[in-house]
């Protein structure tokens, strides 16, 4: 390489570092600024997180307190006091659903269920909790037909309480006088590999009652 194309090349790196510098000068404050954005977020979304998780610790102390109380009435009480929402505010309901179920006042007990079944404000697993509560606690004002499809849509795969609704429809076929129905998928529950300890023990214990083998 000769002199000059030495000497061409050191200016034109100089020439390219002036104006990366001035670009950075220009323009750096954008880079600063987005760092910034993204330090502050991260942090604003702990904080976030560290609060929810604080007002789901208090709200959880605060529900126990209630259900530690003896008298009904004042269980109740407290648990109306309860500033919940969503998820947490559908449990609370049901608690206190629950309680006024004990003490007589099913219709208000299953206007509450249904509220909450449908509430497009909680997850699916409250909302379908509440709709098997419903099927289980409306048991007798529904005929078998009626239970069978509020129960059918619980039971799909991958529905949060599947096999307790299962269990509910072996339930029903049962009442139909279909024993063998009812056995099969008794004998399901108990060999799918989702099924709790209870819920085998009581589908293996309803096949020996209705005359099937348990294996």
């Amino acid at each position: 390489m000769s002199d000059t194309d030495s000497f061409i090349n050191e200016v034109t790196e100089e020439v390219r570092k002036d104006q990366l510098f001035a670009l950075m000068r220009r323009y750096g404050w954008i880079a600063i600024l987005l760092v910034l954005v993204l330090v502050g977020g991260a942090a604003f979304r702990e904080y976030r997180l560290a609060s929810q998780r604080a007002e789901a610790q208090a709200t959880g102390d605060a529900i126990l307190t209630a259900l530690q109380a003896e008298d009904a009435q004042t269980r109740v009480a407290q648990l109306s006091e309860i500033p919940a929402d969503g998820d947490a505010g559908a449990l609370v309901a049901m608690l206190i659903a629950a309680d006024d179920g004990a003490a007589g006042q099913d219709g208000l007990v299953r206007a509450q269920l249904e509220q909450i079944a449908s509430d497009p404000k909680v997850s699916q697993r409250i909302a379908h909790l509440a709709a098997l509560k419903l099927a289980m606690s409306a048991s007798a004002e529904l005929t078998p037909e009626e239970r069978l499809v509020a129960l059918s849509p619980l039971a799909t795969p991958g529905a949060p309480y599947r096999l307790l609704a299962e269990e509910q429809i072996a339930m029903v076929e049962v009442a139909q006088g279909n024993n063998d129905a009812a056995i099969e998928r008794f004998d399901l529950i108990a060999n799918d590999i989702e099924v709790t300890a209870g819920l085998r023990q009581r589908a293996l214990d309803m096949i020996v009652v209705l005359g099937g083998q348990n294996e």
